[in-house]
């Protein structure tokens, strides 16, 4: 939309006040990268999850234990939701991790949860598209700047209703996992981690843009589990999110889900995240 309004004869230094980064991160405690990695090293899978095209899994994994999200067999995207496996109100809150790491996360940047807890629930140790960084459009990797594909949006813009889409197939994995009623799911189900999805700003509009994404076959993301966990991974309908997003058209893969455990005693010096320390007193 063309603007109302004339540009004051000091536009131009308005424009040209410079940033300011809104949370500075020195002061968060930083993640023992060299301890989980050496963990890693000898840690052994005890448990995987396929994750069929279109369609979402749940799995668990317990504080101190790894997850990896692998591509398998072509370039696919999915949508990641995690929760506490002691309690549901606590998850992944996609906001604040953006606020906090940026719009795209990688090796160190941690998934942070909702209030009143705000604290790390998974840290990121391996990603083997670290390389990709932000390109000539102002695309990343792995974004917390998308929400999911969903059928609300999708009547919206088109009449017309779509099942399958990463929100339906999260309620419907979470449905079945946990013995609820698909209406006490959805409200469980929220923004997500795109993982292997390449998104960015458009530059002139300001517009949320996807394009291809660049995962192919043997990469993956690979993640510590701060605390007790249980994920639902959604195999996007868009496949690499390269033409469509909601589609049965787009040519999709599975993904694949695996958790490995450390060995006994590796991990004696770390501890799980507390919850945020603050009181909740909000001035009264």
């Amino acid at each position: 939309m063309m603007p109302k309004h004339a540009a004051p004869t000091d536009a131009e230094d308005r424009r040209a006040v410079p940033p300011v980064i809104c949370y500075p991160t020195e002061t968060l405690p930083k993640p023992d990268l060299a301890l989980y990695q050496a963990a890693r090293g000898e840690a052994k899978p005890i448990h995987a999850v396929d994750v069929p095209p279109r369609d979402a899994r749940c799995f668990h994994v317990e504080a101190g234990q790894f997850f990896r999200i692998s591509c398998t067999e072509g370039s696919q995207v999915g949508d990641l939701n995690l929760w506490s496996e002691s309690d549901f109100s606590e998850r992944f809150y996609s906001g604040k991790t953006r606020a906090l790491h940026g719009t795209h996360v990688s090796t160190g940047d941690r998934l942070w949860s909702c209030f009143p807890y705000l604290r790390p629930m998974a840290t990121v140790i391996e990603d083997t598209l670290d390389w990709y960084g932000i390109d000539g459009y102002g695309g990343g990797v792995h974004d917390v700047i998308g929400t999911r594909c969903d059928p609300y949006t999708g009547r919206l813009l088109s009449g017309g209703d779509y099942h399958y889409c990463c929100h339906s197939n999260l309620t419907r994995a979470l449905a079945q996992e946990k013995d609820l009623p698909l209406h006490e799911a959805e409200a469980h189900v929220h923004d997500v981690l795109n993982v292997f999805m390449c998104t960015g700003f458009t530059r002139d509009t300001g517009q949320y843009f996807m394009k291809a994404s660049p995962v192919r076959p043997g990469d993956y993301i690979e993640f510590f589990a701060e605390i007790d966990l249980i994920g639902a991974l959604s195999a996007c309908p868009g496949g690499d999110c390269g033409d469509e997003h909601s589609s049965d058209a787009a040519r999709c893969h599975p993904l694949k889900v695996q958790v490995f455990a450390p060995h006994a005693g590796v991990l004696e010096r770390w501890t799980p995240p507390t919850r945020n320390a603050y009181g909740g007193a909000h001035g009264i």
